[in-house]
């Protein structure tokens, strides 16, 4: 059972203005999210860790039916308090569970939150619940790191990240290669004082993903390296995998 991160709790009503990422990442991610959904079935979309709602408003302000799971009240509070955040329907729970009422031709999950499930049995059941809720014909989208290309980065050592508002945002990764997994550590100065944020995570490959896809009956429908729609290749340091449920 996956329980609500820490960050969730401690840090709800800064973690847009830490966290966000760009605007150009945003459009990019609601860019794509928005095409694939009109390229299967018509049917309302799920995202999976919905949290303060940074994807998800925009589909609904283009006119998408946008449903979603967290496991962190706190994060869906910040969500509800913005313009149209009363109008997504909000299941607070494990979203490995998938455990939200009714069929969806589009379950999605981004900014790397399908990680924050740290064991590959997770993941797994994610993986098979989400193929539960989709419609014929649906389809299953995720990001994820590529991991030679998260190794080496986390070897760079402290890394600036650019916040909403300014804050200065240094990262570090530790990367633990035998269990799959990396802990990124954020230090935040706020108001004078240095804020720590910890965040847990079990990274999976290309393959393995896809494994995980066919073991809940699903295929791989495309892979791109970046929201925008470049090509997935060698040079990639990330991907979004679409994967989709046979009609």
């Amino acid at each position: 059972m996956t329980t609500a991160p820490r960050y969730a709790d401690d840090f709800a009503d800064r973690y847009d203005a830490w966290f966000t990422p760009s605007a150009d990442t945003t459009e990019a991610t609601v860019g794509l999210l928005d095409r694939l959904s009109r390229s299967v079935p018509p049917g309302p979309l799920l995202e999976l860790g919905i949290g303060t709602g940074r994807v998800a408003l925009p589909l609904a302000a283009r006119g998408h039916q946008v449903h979603g799971v967290d496991a962190a009240k706190s994060m869906v509070e910040q969500l509800r308090a913005k313009p149209g955040g009363d109008r997504i329907g909000i299941s607070i729970g494990d979203f490995a569970e998938v455990e939200h009422e009714g069929e969806f031709a589009v379950v999605y999950v981004a900014g790397g939150t399908f990680f924050e499930l740290t064991s590959q049995e997770d993941q797994l059941r994610c993986f098979a619940r989400a193929a539960g809720r989709l419609l014929p014909g649906g389809l299953f989208v995720l990001d994820a790191h590529v991991p030679e290309a998260l190794v080496a980065k986390a070897g760079a050592g402290a890394q600036p990240v650019q916040s909403a508002n300014g804050d200065p945002v240094l990262r570090t990764r530790r990367v633990h290669p035998a269990s799959q997994r990396y802990v990124s550590d954020y230090l935040v100065l706020d108001k004078g004082l240095f804020r720590h944020v910890r965040v847990a995570f079990r990274y999976a490959a290309p393959g393995e993903l896809d494994l995980m896809a066919a073991a809940a009956g699903l295929r791989l429908r495309e892979r791109y390296g970046s929201w925008s729609g470049a090509a997935f290749d060698d040079s990639s340091v990330m991907h979004i995998s679409v994967y989709e449920l046979p009609a």
